[in-house]
């Protein structure tokens, strides 16, 4: 490293902010002098690239709270903790969280989602949406893909309809807003997608944009000394931070700070891009919430033990006695759990239920925003940061790669007053009818289901999108059976009844009750396609056999009875895995729409909402456009 900075500092770097930052990092506090060595030992002297690292370093440290000052010091005791095999949890209880668990079907159920219901009207938006689909062999933002290939709905399409079926709701006029964090890598395919499509539907003043930075500086050592990209001497390798970055984006925009004082929200849900079955339990959620008093809910899963999915847990401090009910994550769970008089046997299932009794965490959280906004006020928002080094050998001196400081969403609850902590709490139900991500390549999801875990593929993330009203039907009294698994591309699934209900025929299992009024008069054979999408229909009795398309505008009345269809149907044909089309490859198949039974009506009268969707590419997307 050199032994000074370069003489004529100034002169070389005229921009005050840049050079102080420099020279801060470069001290011998902070360690980052090697940040000089390629300008320094003349290899390649060039003072535009000295120029172009500083600002890049200006860039990176108004995208960190607090700074790279603040970034190097944290990181440095946190390397040194992990090094010294530091316990975070140290001096932290854990016993079983207080929540609730619900059964489709039940009493229970139905009243609480009925007083979600009514809460509906009054909720925000967020949309974690910073990664790409790479994972999945796709090259845009995952947001863009299909949720499944009978309507070729998107994902933000999706969101999109179910918050214009929510709106509807309202009797105030006011819309119900959108905010959709993205990242660098995200922002103009999210853009793209807004304009070339309208914002589906969404008036453009109520979606709201917020970016993440250009991440952290990435770490090569237990003395945080930055990575410099070895293609280019004058370039700081750097990691995403992490989604736990949306809360202080929120409050440095101030996003939820207006929905409050502005449009009225009281609730907030923050979900993320590719869980097609997010929504069918939201008014779960916010009954569950508003019966509680709760600040912060987070939707939870049946977890088996040791599964590799974070679980809710309530942590006592042993000095102070405070308590957080929080996310640990499962790697952490079960040594924490065994060193414990309680759970010395760690993490097991119940007896009774088959299941851990730490509920499993799928980072869909609602909050009541208020109480939300409070904390930010006093937090900005900002996240506890953790670090995860990968080691070479048991020295843990050498990592095999570099690492970063990461920060979670779903770890608010660390940073809430006593009195905050003991409004935390989860909502239970079946995966089945609430969670079904897409993040996998095929490859990997068959290793995965070959292991009794949920593979996360298209394709499957597709069948549970079919699967998941069925069920919802089935709880009714409807006859609904399922077709025989088939394997696309190594990836079992159950392909139909292929079901698509939109949100604006019904938001949740409460309002398909009266949806479909006489359900013992329902039949859908395991080959079959429905498709029903309008406010105002109602499906009284119906034998179906093939393809049926049901589509109606707003304030159509439209009802089905006594209506026999038999048809050749739509028909899932497996294609080859080296499909041109990467949202065949990822799935494995195509539709072959035979034959179609469609009822169609469409009255063309005004909804009295004032068409301003349309974007105009003069103005910057920046907060709400």
């Amino acid at each position: 490293m050199p032994s000074s900075l370069p003489e004529n500092l100034e002169g070389l770097i005229p921009d005050d902010t840049q050079r102080a930052l420099l020279e801060d990092l470069c001290s011998e506090e902070l360690g980052q002098a090697h940040l000089l060595d390629a300008y320094c030992e003349g290899g390649s002297v060039d003072d535009d690239k000295l120029r172009s690292l500083c600002q890049q370093l200006v860039k990176l440290d108004g995208g960190y709270p607090g700074g790279l000052r603040s970034y190097v010091q944290k990181a440095k005791k946190l390397l040194q903790d992990s090094k010294a095999g530091v316990n975070p949890l140290d001096g932290w209880a854990p016993s079983v969280p207080q929540g609730e668990s619900f059964e489709l079907g039940t009493d229970k159920y139905r009243e609480t989602e009925s007083k979600g219901m009514e809460l509906l009207e009054k909720v925000g938006f967020v949309l974690v949406a910073g990664g790409l689909g790479e994972r999945l062999g796709y090259n845009g933002a995952k947001i863009g893909l299909p949720t499944e290939s009978t309507t070729g709905t998107l994902y933000i399409e999706y969101y999109a309809s179910y918050i214009l079926a929510a709106e509807k709701k309202r009797n105030d006029g006011k819309f119900l807003p959108l905010c959709i964090m993205v990242s660098n890598d995200t922002k103009e395919p999210t853009l793209r997608l807004l304009r070339e499509n309208k914002c589906f539907g969404l008036k453009r003043r109520q979606i709201y944009i917020v970016q993440q930075g250009d991440g952290v500086p990435a770490l090569v050592d237990n003395e945080a000394h930055f990575a410099v990209d070895p293609d280019d001497p004058y370039r700081i390798i750097t990691k995403p931070h992490g989604h736990g970055d949306i809360h202080s984006l929120l409050y440095k925009e101030g996003v939820t700070k207006e929905w409050q004082e502005k449009l009225d929200i009281e609730y907030m849900v923050l979900f993320q891009d590719t869980n097609g079955l997010a929504f069918h339990t939201l008014p779960l959620l916010l009954g569950v919430s508003k019966q509680h008093g709760f600040i912060m809910n987070s939707l939870c899963v049946p977890r088996k033990a040791n599964q590799a999915i974070g679980g809710i847990t309530t942590l006592t401090n042993s000095s102070t006695g405070q308590e957080r009910t929080v996310n640990v994550e499962y790697n952490q769970l079960n040594p924490l759990l065994r060193s414990t008089e309680e759970f010395k046997d760690g993490d097991v299932n119940d007896e009774s239920t088959g299941y851990s009794p730490f509920p499993g965490n799928i980072n869909q959280l609602v909050f009541h925003l208020d109480s939300y906004n409070k904390v930010l006020e006093r937090t900005k928002g900002v996240m506890p940061d953790f670090v995860n080094p990968k080691y070479k050998d048991n020295t843990k001196t050498v990592f095999k790669k570099p690492t970063r400081l990461e920060c979670m969403m779903q770890e608010f609850p660390t940073v809430l007053s006593t009195e905050e902590s003991t409004h935390v709490g989860f909502t239970q139900a079946a995966a089945s009818i609430c969670f079904s991500p897409v993040k996998n390549a095929v490859a990997d999801g068959a290793v995965l289901q070959a292991k009794g875990t949920p593979p996360g593929t298209a394709a499957t993330g597709e069948a549970d999108q079919y699967a998941a009203p069925r069920i919802f039907l089935r709880s009714l009294g409807c006859d609904v059976k399922d077709a025989d698994p088939v394997v696309y591309n190594g990836i079992e699934v159950v392909p139909g009844p292929a079901i698509v209900f939109g949100p604006d025929f019904a938001c949740c299992q409460r309002e398909l009750e009266a949806k479909f009024p006489c359900p013992e008069k329902v039949k859908i054979s395991p080959r079959s396609t429905l498709v029903v999408r309008g406010s105002d229909v109602v499906i009284e009795s119906l034998d179906l056999d093939g393809t049926l398309v049901v589509d109606a505008g707003a304030r159509e009345a439209v009802t089905i009875k006594d209506l026999v269809v038999k048809n050749e149907g739509w028909v899932q044909v497996p294609t080859a895995d080296d499909s041109e089309k990467e949202i065949v490859r990822m799935r494995g198949f195509i539709i072959d729409r035979k034959e179609t039974e469609t009822i169609k009506a469409h009255n063309n009268k005004p909804d009295g909402i004032p068409d301003d969707s349309s974007i105009d590419d003069s103005v910057p997307y920046e907060v709400n456009f």
